[in-house]
């Protein structure tokens, strides 16, 4: 047995760790609540690598390390299909172990970009560890092409007393 840390392609028999990780992150560093029929409807298909595929670091049908989420969409102004990466997440129990997950789960990215031939769009959009992720990032795939604000909650802030006293006060009126 091998200690190699290894992502495979996920399955339908991985949904209920995903699902789980998927919470973890939304708690994690989302900025509103998470709606789980939104989350699955974004799992579910790419777990049957319809317009996505999601790798994953585990057994099937085991508890998971991390997991990577990609779909296919279109930018704006074309019908150019590009492959977008809607999550990378390493649940926290992993992140200082051995064996580099999120860069694997990024190098799964990128073989399914050159695999699929489509340009891959990936990115951080945290108010946490912000610089180790771009730092991350930056060695993987060179230098950034631009870069995000946000105006508004903090990241991971949606179960704080504070987001929902700011969102509930909130009002164009």
């Amino acid at each position: 047995m091998t200690d190699e840390v290894r992502v495979r392609t996920g399955t339908p028999e991985d949904l209920d760790s995903i699902m789980e990780l998927a919470l973890k992150v939304a708690k994690e560093n989302g900025v509103f609540a998470p709606n789980i029929d939104k989350v699955l409807s974004e799992i579910w298909p790419a777990l049957h690598r319809h317009q996505g595929i999601v790798g994953v670091i585990g057994e099937p049908g085991g508890k998971l390390e991390g997991f990577a989420l990609l779909r296919i969409g279109q930018q704006w102004y074309n019908n150019m299909e590009i492959l977008e990466e809607r999550v990378v997440y390493v649940d926290q129990k992993f992140r200082s172990a051995k064996g580099g997950r999120a860069r694997k789960l990024y190098e799964f990215c990128k073989h399914t970009s050159d695999v699929l031939e489509l340009p891959l769009i990936v990115g951080v959009l945290s108010s946490t560890r912000t610089e180790g992720k771009t730092r991350l990032l930056r060695r993987l795939f060179g230098p950034e092409v631009g870069a995000f604000w946000w105006h508004g909650p903090k990241t991971g802030s949606w179960h704080t007393e504070d987001a929902t006293t700011q969102g509930s006060e909130a009002s164009l009126g």
